[in-house]
């Protein structure tokens, strides 16, 4: 929500209403206080002393808030719906917050997290929960709980899409499944222990017993941070490597992070699941990471190439994939690295593969590829403008490009624009006798 457009900040706001509209019954009711403040600074401790994860684009999704949701969901199975969502707001509300603007975004986690805790109280209380937990009724239990659990989880996504959709344009539906299908398993879990919390709670044991279920959830929260910490050291063993290339060749400096958002745009403009996305955007990012194999002269040679210096460089497609072979990961993106200069009439390297062979994410860098050359100005070459370079990209579709991926990028551009940035240390200037910039990214002393 760095920059957030006035449609978002409406949205927010009408979410943070109906919050409120959540909570106005909770004067006229027989409220258990007790059990609602202990539940609400438990909730607050655990936000506090979780280590935050990366939020998931401009909506915090749930993998990126409400680690401790058993507390939550146990609130749900206890509580009547306006107290269940009154446990959220606290912690939600003081929860530590990296990106800015820190205010608007407490207000949106505090508010989805209170509407989707009313929204599954209602549905529990709805088809009888609160007696089966008091009787208790197994397996019947079972059933208004999942309910709830997936009353949760889809209210969270529904905001969540709202949210994407209004602050960064992303297509609806490939929001929806996404976030769904990566939330629901976590979500189903921490339903079953806040369950598990409710039933000791309204043993003889009481609220300590209840507790303790929150040590084997603090234990895999911490399991998954590690995760988290495992995944950003990988990232800087990326960027180490592309800042490796851009130092080799620093004619075109900055352009594999380039390739890699062009490469995002395509991807979420073709509904991508978010796991895909973001290794697609790591193969645009390291798919020139084979020049670290193409000695220096010829990178930075002044004039024209000669056949045998072109094909030495035209190696750097499989020496980036021997590269990343080890890195599991990467999984369909050691492929893009592969394949990306293959074209689809069968005339491109290094294996000469045509149509659909050729795999989907080496189809979307090579198109993202081909328009940060043409877009970025260069020592050796000028920038085209944005409709220039999708005019050549549609002449060239069918033939070098895949069609579907050139209009997926021409709509994205449309709704997000692009600005490209000069990626040589020295400035602009057309090096006599120098090709002008080919779609596939040949140009003059560098191919791509």
């Amino acid at each position: 929500m760095g920059s957030v457009p006035a449609w978002a900040r409406a949205y927010v706001a009408g979410v943070a209403l109906l919050a409120l509209a959540c909570l106005a019954p909770l004067p006229h009711l027989r409220v258990p206080w007790g059990i609602v403040a202990l539940l609400a600074v438990l909730y607050a401790g655990c936000e506090r002393v979780t280590l935050p994860l990366r939020p998931r684009g401009a909506g915090e999704t749930t993998q990126g808030m409400g680690t401790f949701l058993p507390v939550l969901l146990a609130g749900a199975f206890l509580l009547p719906p306006s107290a269940a969502a009154l446990v959220a707001l606290p912690g939600a509300l003081l929860a530590r917050v990296e990106q800015r603007p820190r205010g608007p975004r407490r207000i949106w986690r505090a508010a989805q997290l209170a509407v989707a805790a009313w929204a599954a109280s209602r549905v529990y209380g709805a088809l009888g929960g609160r007696d089966a937990l008091v009787a208790p009724d197994f397996p019947y239990a079972l059933v208004p709980a999942g309910a709830a659990v997936l009353t949760f989880c889809a209210v969270l996504t529904v905001l969540d899409c709202g949210i994407l959709a209004l602050a960064e344009r992303a297509p609806v539906r490939g929001a929806w499944h996404g976030l769904f299908a990566r939330s629901l398993a976590p979500v189903a879990v921490h339903g079953l222990a806040g369950l598990m919390m409710a039933v000791l709670w309204r043993s003889p044991y009481g609220p300590v017993a209840a507790l303790l279920v929150l040590l084997p959830m603090y234990v895999s929260c911490w399991v998954f941070a590690q995760y988290h910490r495992e995944r950003a050291a990988h990232q800087a063993t990326i960027r180490a490597l592309v800042q490796a290339v851009d130092i080799k060749d620093g004619y075109t400096r900055g352009h594999s992070e380039r390739v890699g958002r062009a490469s995002v745009l395509i991807a979420r403009e073709l509904g991508m699941h978010d796991e895909r996305v973001e290794v697609l955007r790591f193969a645009g990012i390291l798919h020139d990471v084979g020049k670290l194999g193409v000695p220096t002269r010829l990178l930075r040679k002044d004039g024209p190439l000669t056949p045998e210096e072109r094909r030495v460089i035209e190696l750097h497609p499989e020496y980036g994939h021997e590269m990343v072979r080890g890195i599991g990961f990467l999984g369909e993106a050691r492929s893009a690295i592969l394949h990306h200069h293959e074209r689809l009439d069968g005339s491109g390297y290094p294996y000469g593969l045509a149509g659909t062979q050729i795999p989907e994410f080496a189809r979307v860098v090579a198109v993202a590829d081909a328009f940060d050359a043409m877009t970025s100005t260069r020592s050796y070459s000028r920038a085209r403008p944005v409709p220039a370079a999708l005019e050549e990209l549609g002449r060239c579709a069918g033939t070098q490009f895949d069609a579907r991926m050139v209009a997926a990028l021409a709509r994205a551009l449309d709704r997000h624009g692009w600005h490209p940035a000069v990626t040589a240390d020295i400035a602009p200037a057309v090096v006599p006798g120098m090709p002008p910039a080919h779609p596939s990214g040949t140009v003059g002393r560098s191919a791509p």
